[in-house]
């Protein structure tokens, strides 16, 4: 089983993503991203969101068991992060991890 701090950790250094809220909605409603990472304690609204635009695109969402702060520890930032786009993968291989996760 892939750990899902690590492979965040990994697309973060290595390939494409965007922070925040604001960007998952937006990318979500283009459909322009490979997957989207949402924390436990996203606003219901947002969540709601990116889930609705993501059914039409097809784009797999990842609902991560712990807290903005958590994420945002798991990409390396001193931020709170509630919800990471996940725009090039980069080395890692975290979409595995839509396998085993009912999206």
């Amino acid at each position: 089983m892939i750990d899902i701090n690590k492979a965040i950790a990994t697309t973060v250094r290595t390939g494409k993503v965007l922070f925040g809220a604001s960007n998952a909605v937006k990318n979500a409603k283009i459909g322009k991203a490979k997957l989207f990472i949402i924390a436990a304690n996203c606003p219901t609204n947002v969540r709601k969101d990116i889930e609705y635009y993501c059914k039409f695109s097809g784009i797999p969402v990842i609902f991560y068991n712990g807290t903005s702060i958590d994420l945002g520890a798991a990409c390396g930032k001193p931020f709170m992060v509630s919800a990471l786009t996940i725009k090039e993968l980069g080395d890692s291989d975290i979409l595995k991890l839509t396998e085993a996760v009912n999206v």
